[in-house]
């Protein structure tokens, strides 16, 4: 997959296929629109994927910056998905007041060879947010392309969206957010040296410190599972700062695999949390988190 970060001095020389947004998760909505184009590729059109970086609202600083999906997480998966260009537009005050029309005319039809655009009902670009996609459909005959307006689509009676599902993760309801998202909400990263008590205690587990912009649920024990080297190992995992044993307050994702007795300090692991099992908490002594641990990694063999 190509990615063009960075710069807005960019031309695309084949006929393409473009999805614009900020595909924060990359759920079900999402993948519709990528549906789209990555079905033009039979046609010749090349699936191309346009986002802000940053995000309007982070800055204009209507947001906090913490995404389901960081910009690593997002390439991955959109190389994964079968994408062949991704284009991480700069997004600064000047970028912004771009005018709509301007967009439309000079990025996409001109700089981008845009044939067919995926379009959210939603969707919004240019200045103060503008553009929309009946604007697009208004331009499109004359600039060469055509516009498909894609619903939202519903999960049990309700809209999928990525502030939905920021806040499904906030208060760890992580198997209605695996609904949404079409896939469990996960962190990636590689494996850190912890304190090793876990070790110490009969547990070996690997550790990894998440993203500074990644959304993190409550902390607390999740039920999860654990890919490494493209082998998955069901696994129990802690999100916190392990308060029993430290008092640095750092957050970080603790995980025990079953099954699994592998050194892998450096190495990159994805950690899919499944399902809330209980709250983080400091336990009076390490043989009463012992205890505890032996409760729920039983259950969690079993979850």
């Amino acid at each position: 997959m190509e990615i063009i970060a960075g710069t807005t001095d960019f031309y695309l020389e084949k006929d393409t296929a473009v999805a614009i947004g900020k595909f924060d998760g990359v759920h079900l909505g999402h993948r519709r629109l990528l549906e789209e184009i990555l079905g033009r590729k039979k046609y010749g059109l090349a699936a191309c994927v346009f986002t802000f970086d940053p995000t309007p609202a982070v800055l204009f600083g209507l947001s906090d910056g913490k995404e389901l999906t960081t910009r690593e997480e997002k390439r991955r998966l959109f190389e994964r998905l079968g994408i062949d260009t991704l284009i991480e537009f700069p997004l600064t005050k000047e970028t912004a007041a771009t005018e709509p029309e301007r967009f439309a005319t000079e990025i996409l039809a001109k700089q981008m060879n845009t044939r067919f655009v995926a379009a959210g009902e939603d969707l919004s670009f240019g200045k103060n947010g503008a553009g929309n996609a009946e604007l697009l459909e208004r331009m499109a005959p004359h600039l060469g392309f055509c516009v498909q307006t894609i619903e939202k689509i519903e999960v049990n009676g309700i809209e999928v969206s990525s502030s939905y599902i920021r806040k499904l993760v906030e208060e760890g309801r992580m198997e209605e957010a695996e609904e949404m998202l079409g896939m469990p909400y996960t962190l990636v990263g590689a494996v850190e040296h912890g304190n090793h008590i876990g070790h110490t205690l009969g547990f070996p587990t690997v550790n990894l410190l998440p993203p500074a912009g990644k959304l993190l649920p409550p902390n607390g024990v999740y039920y999860a599972a654990v890919r490494h080297n493209g082998k998955v190992y069901k696994a129990i995992s802690n999100v916190g700062t392990k308060p029993t044993v430290s008092s640095e307050k750092v957050m970080g994702v603790e995980s025990y695999l079953y099954d699994f007795d592998q050194d892998i300090y450096g190495q990159e692991i994805e950690v899919a949390l499944k399902r809330f099992r209980r709250p983080e908490r400091r336990f009076g002594s390490l043989e009463e988190l012992k205890e505890q641990l032996d409760r729920d990694i039983a259950d969690g063999r079993n979850a």
